[in-house]
């Protein structure tokens, strides 16, 4: 038995790691859109979402580049009910038609399940991927384990991190 926290199994990503994965993910996304394989836009999932939504759209020089903001995560409660606190632009969006959505995990689902029923015809591509949301996704990079906390570079700061074993 461990004494770790359920948050302890952590899966930490560098900036440096998020850039490749991003990129890798923009790779599998090139060629793949509607019109002759481009996409008529980018729109991130705020605010996770932003910075890999950038890259994709520098990586497949996508110059229109929206954001959805949901709220559906705190550190109290995950899963619970989601709502969209900012739409992206109405006349842009459609059905989701040609519109490449990105986000930098899906984890319980919850999320992309909103979105997705706003824009039905849309793309949805996370970096990472958990299996309780994968459904909800079409494209990612990597799949890390439900119990698994994914610890971005945006959250974290440089600090002393105890050994796991021992005190030195």
């Amino acid at each position: 038995m461990t004494d770790r926290l359920p948050h302890e199994k952590g899966f930490h990503v560098s900036w440096d790691q998020i850039h490749r994965d991003a990129r890798a993910l923009a790779w599998r996304l090139d060629g793949k859109g509607p019109d002759n394989g481009a996409w008529k836009a980018v729109v991130g999932i705020t605010r996770g979402g932003l910075v890999p939504a950038m890259i994709v759209a520098r990586e497949l020089d996508i110059r229109v580049v929206d954001t959805v903001s949901v709220k559906s995560y705190n550190h109290q409660s995950q899963g619970a009910t989601a709502i969209v606190t900012k739409s992206p632009q109405a006349d842009l969006m459609g059905d989701g038609t040609g519109i490449l959505i990105v986000d930098d995990l899906v984890d319980s689902g919850k999320t992309l399940e909103l979105v997705r029923s706003l824009y039905p015809k849309a793309h949805f591509a996370t970096v990472y991927a958990k299996p309780k949301g994968k459904p909800m996704v079409d494209s990612y990079i990597t799949e890390v384990s439900q119990d698994t906390w994914i610890f971005f570079p945006w959250d974290m700061a440089l600090q002393y991190v105890q050994p796991f074993r021992g005190q030195d």
